[in-house]
């Protein structure tokens, strides 16, 4: 994800950012506790939220303490009605929300296709839920943004899809199709990528540097990367495509292809086949899943951890990460089987490279690629509320 151009610290521009993102990331906040945070003092504090309350981008209340002496420091919010529209196009179906200032899921839909969906189809699918939900939930609502998770290769420095295989997309220049659509300033990424931006900022790896994330979906498995605190995402926007690596699989009975990538031996489809169903939300394969009785169920889950524990120890022993995150498919199989997993990935991966190691599942569950298009969308504005609001 490209960064966006930040003003000079110490400007009031930079101030009036310092203050958002502070409410944006961490949440309400009282007036005493960002001059505290900030070391700006309180009447420049007062001053620089009086306009970003202006600017329609924070709320402001007094709080009601029962039995407090004195008046309380205003308590300060990000607007719930200053919104990004994140999207999620998959094979399988179209996901698509409302995402407020204040990290809030206003208006949240999933749409099945009945083939895979083309980028003109998915341009269209977004203007027809703009336009109805602002006749509904978000008839009070101001729309910043569309930020779009893609589940493939994306030129993060102009939103051109260069290759997302399972949705049969090349050289798709969708930011530009979306926002000519739209007419709405829109950002595309790749959904792992995304997915790392979000369970780092605000799911399971915040407050850790240095992390793995894998985001198993309906296209496959996708990797995103954060060390030393930011995303990495290779010269062209491509680092992380952990789903095309060659696992190390040495027992016989757990390889399914001759010469398989990570996706085509640790697969979502396999696992749907394994319980009977032709389609699931997350939710709903995680639950099958766990309910399973059957041996040919649970025989592909500890198949399918196994491979999985070896590209996870590639991973360890390149990057040397504190955090494995898992989403997705994979975050149930780190549920079912994560001893196993752990156990494995400590057995071959270099004991240096893997002291100290977590594998967690991802926090955010099924709103991690939604949530981390939004922070997409709202790059631009938590960098410069001034110049964008």
């Amino acid at each position: 994800m490209p960064s966006s151009p930040t003003p000079a610290p110490g400007t009031r521009a930079n101030n009036l950012a310092r203050i958002l993102r502070l409410v944006h990331e961490d949440g309400a906040q009282s007036r005493a506790a960002l001059t505290e945070r900030t070391g700006l003092n309180r009447s420049t504090i007062a001053d620089l939220v009086a306009e970003l309350v202006q600017r329609g981008l924070v709320d402001e209340r007094v709080p009601d303490v029962p039995g407090r002496v004195g008046r309380p420091s205003p308590v300060v919010t990000a607007s719930a009605n200053v919104v990004a529209i994140a999207v999620n196009p998959e094979v399988d179906a179209i996901e698509l929300a409302a995402v407020g200032l204040d990290r809030g899921i206003l208006v949240r839909e999933r749409l099945l296709n009945e083939a895979l969906p083309t980028p003109d189809a998915v341009a269209a699918t977004i203007v027809d839920r703009i336009a109805a939900w602002r006749r509904g939930p978000l008839a009070d609502s101001r729309v910043e943004a569309i930020g779009i998770a893609v589940p493939g290769l994306v030129r993060s420095s102009d939103g051109v899809v260069r290759n997302a295989p399972h949705l049969e997309w090349a050289d798709v220049p969708l930011a530009e199709l979306v926002a000519t659509a739209t007419s709405l300033p829109t950002v595309v990424d790749n959904d792992a990528t995304l997915g790392a931006i979000a369970e780092h900022r605000y799911g399971a790896g915040r407050g850790i540097d240095d992390i793995v994330y894998l985001n198993g979906g309906a296209s496959g498995i996708g990797g995103g990367l954060v060390i030393h605190g930011r995303p990495v995402a290779g010269a062209g926007g491509y680092a992380g495509e952990f789903g095309q690596n060659r696992p190390r699989i040495s027992a016989d009975e757990d390889r399914r292809t001759a010469d398989g990538v990570l996706e085509a031996e640790v697969s979502r489809r396999l696992l749907l086949d394994a319980v009977g169903l032709e389609a699931a939300d997350d939710e709903t394969l995680d639950t099958a899943l766990s309910a399973a009785e059957s041996s040919t169920v649970t025989e592909e889950i500890t198949r399918q951890s196994h491979v999985l524990a070896s590209a996870l120890a590639n991973a360890v022993n390149v990057l040397n990460p504190a955090l494995i995150v898992l989403g997705g498919f994979l975050a149930t199989l780190a549920e079912l089987r994560g001893v196993q997993i752990a156990d494995a990935v400590a057995e071959l991966a270099m004991s240096e490279s893997a002291e100290g190691l977590q594998i967690r599942q991802a926090a955010l569950g099924a709103d991690r690629l939604l949530i981390g298009a939004a922070e997409l969308a709202f790059a631009d504005l938590l960098a410069d509320p001034g110049e964008r609001s």
